[in-house]
């Protein structure tokens, strides 16, 4: 955690090979699909990438990273990227009363530009298979214990997202 100018910081760096080594992969195989993802180290960042398919009802791949839960009163998420001109997730797994939630927050990336890229918690909404959860609890940090990206396409084909930070705060 680094303080800076009243505002404490979690910071997620990737700029070496054990900083993408701990990132899983799930892919829709996990229900038939015949996607195909990677998150690979590459010079200072990491890259997700990799294949969509549309066989056996698949379209979408993602990654996660487990994360020891931010402090209370975290309530924004930046994420430094560089990605392709496809839309993407931020997802965002937490553990509330012994449930498993996953909250999402959809982006566009532009083809070839690094961005930095604002995400409030309480934007973020509750998600299960791609539907929404309306009673879910409101996301808080310090349930949080996994964060990482998904891309889910209509139509079959490559997809690359470059990752190079991730920062949780307190505004």
């Amino acid at each position: 955690m680094v303080v800076k100018n009243g505002r404490k910081l979690i910071m997620i760096i990737l700029n070496n090979q054990k900083d993408v080594d701990d990132w899983r992969i799930t892919n829709d195989s996990v229900m038939g699909g015949k996607s195909k993802g990677d998150f690979l180290f590459e010079q200072d960042h990491g890259v997700f990438t990799g294949y969509i398919s549309l066989d056996n009802n698949g379209g979408f791949s993602s990654v996660f990273k487990p994360i020891e839960s931010p402090r209370q009163n975290m309530d924004t998420i930046i994420v430094d990227i560089q990605g392709d001109g496809q839309k993407y997730q931020i997802r965002i797994v937490t553990n509330s009363d012994g449930y498993r939630l996953t909250y999402s927050h959809e982006f566009n990336t532009i083809n070839g530009q690094r961005e930095r890229l604002k995400f409030h918690l309480s934007d973020c909404k509750a998600t299960f298979r791609g539907r929404l959860i309306n009673s879910a609890p409101v996301l808080k940090s310090d349930n949080i214990h996994e964060i990482g990206f998904l891309v889910t396409k209509a139509t079959a084909g490559q997809f690359s997202l470059s990752v190079y930070s991730l920062m949780f705060l307190s505004e």
